[in-house]
């Protein structure tokens, strides 16, 4: 049974469990690298690259980014968002609630896939400057990567859990309404471990992971199970920090989420938090795309207001109209971006508080209201280009009505002076 859906899956099936260690799944140690293989592996067109900002924050971008990208200019990043405190409330930041695992295939199964497939390897030739720092630990703070990948419009659900039944240990596993958690590395000593999260609108959260484990994960299981998979430029990758510190106050600034040591391996909070990041990771695809569209149809504005009239037609209006529409219905109706997700309805409060703090740090509600206010702008002015076209094509109708009726009358003038005598052939002698 194993065998024939890892071949259902393809080859990132493969590798991707590593040796069983005590009842779980141990991250293998990372090998020397050498080369500049990572085009060799990844692709030369591979689009993933990195950025920084003026308040010194590292985002992980893709795609070519046009000047004024809404994401680089329109949210502050230095700014001091304070999060709950355990203090604020007796009841805030509750230990996480019990959940079921998801079930998963025999014990004799398990064991004999374990056995069958080889430690992780897809990208043992990943450059040692393409690695990602480990967990930076200091006196005060303990330091890692979280990273979010929209790869898809959506997951399928179904057989986003089958694959991870078959791939990782049911004790690691957890199902919440609208994603899936695994503990891909156990924390020990109150440390943070490696989390992945599954967001159903396609979006995978990595907490604690290397860049060579995130694309294992993102390679072998997202794109697997992915509905209306995002092209290559369309690709959406953020990066954050998060710093737990026992002296620190709980807050949000410079792309850094710092929480109290005491939450280092408590996934629910991390859940929370990832919410909200991962909406506005998907967010930012509806503002590139948006951004696209900007660029495609500055010039006509400028043409008309220079030449009256503009080189495009009715057809490809409509089709502009249409990918207005779609992108705005996909902000506003379908609910990824602006619903409280479902997660927290029997949550905690205090989750929720957390949630809201983020979402308040990354400005969405703003930005979903300048998204939608340059949706208003794109459908006026393609409204007014259509009305041109519309009435360019009505004037065009009526000179040929026109033209016509001076037919009839020249014809019907001729006739009338044939009728004469005055025009027609002369009469035999």
């Amino acid at each position: 049974m194993h065998s024939r859906k890892r071949e259902q899956y393809g080859q990132y099936a493969v590798p991707l469990l590593a040796p069983l260690q005590n009842g779980r799944q141990q991250s293998a140690p990372p090998p020397q690298y050498t080369g500049q293989s990572l085009v060799r592996r990844l692709g030369p067109t591979s689009p993933i690259r990195e950025r920084r900002f003026p308040s010194g924050a590292r985002q992980r971008v893709s795609g070519t980014v046009a000047i004024g990208h809404p994401i680089g200019a329109g949210r502050q990043r230095d700014k001091f968002v304070a999060l709950p405190e355990e203090d604020d409330d007796t009841t805030l930041l509750p230990a996480p609630l019990e959940e079921p695992a998801l079930p998963a295939p025999s014990p004799e199964d398990a064991m004999s896939l374990a056995a069958a497939l080889p430690p992780p390897g897809i990208f043992e030739d990943l450059p040692r400057d393409e690695l990602p720092r480990p967990l930076l630990r200091d006196d005060s703070c303990w330091r890692g990567r979280i990273t979010f990948y929209c790869v898809a419009e959506s997951f399928d659900r179904k057989k986003l859990e089958e694959l991870l039944k078959l791939t990782y240990p049911p004790n690691t596993i957890r199902s919440f309404p609208d994603a899936f958690y695994v503990e891909y590395i156990k924390g020990a000593d109150m440390q943070p471990g490696g989390d992945v999260f599954f967001f159903d609108y396609g979006v995978v959260a990595c907490w604690g992971m290397t860049k060579t484990q995130e694309m294992t994960i993102v390679r072998g299981i997202a794109t697997q199970c992915t509905e209306q998979p995002l092209p290559e430029q369309w690709t959406e990758v953020d990066e954050f920090q998060y710093c737990y510190s026992h002296e620190k106050q709980q807050h949000v600034q410079n792309d850094t989420v710092t929480l109290h040591r005491r939450y280092a391996q408590d996934h629910k909070m991390k859940l929370a938090i990832s919410y909200a990041l991962a909406q506005s990771t998907k967010l930012s695809v509806y503002e590139k795309r948006v951004t696209d569209i900007v660029l495609e149809t500055k010039n006509l504005p400028e043409a008309l207001a220079e030449h009256g009239e503009v080189d495009i037609s009715g057809h490809d209006i409509a089709k502009l109209i249409g990918k207005v529409f779609l992108q705005k219905s996909a902000v506003n109706l379908l609910g990824s971006v602006l619903g409280t997700p479902e997660f927290f309805w029997h949550a905690p409060d205090s989750f929720q508080a957390l949630y809201t703090r983020v979402t308040e740090y990354l400005e969405l509600e703003s930005r979903v209201e300048l998204l939608n206010s340059r949706f208003a702008v794109l459908q006026e002015m393609l409204d007014m280009l259509r009305d041109h076209q519309n009435n360019y094509h009505n004037v065009r109708l009526e000179w040929i009505v026109i033209w016509l009726i001076v037919v009839e009358v020249v014809v019907g003038l001729f006739e009338l002076l044939g009728l004469f005598g005055l025009v027609g052939r002369p009469e035999k002698g």
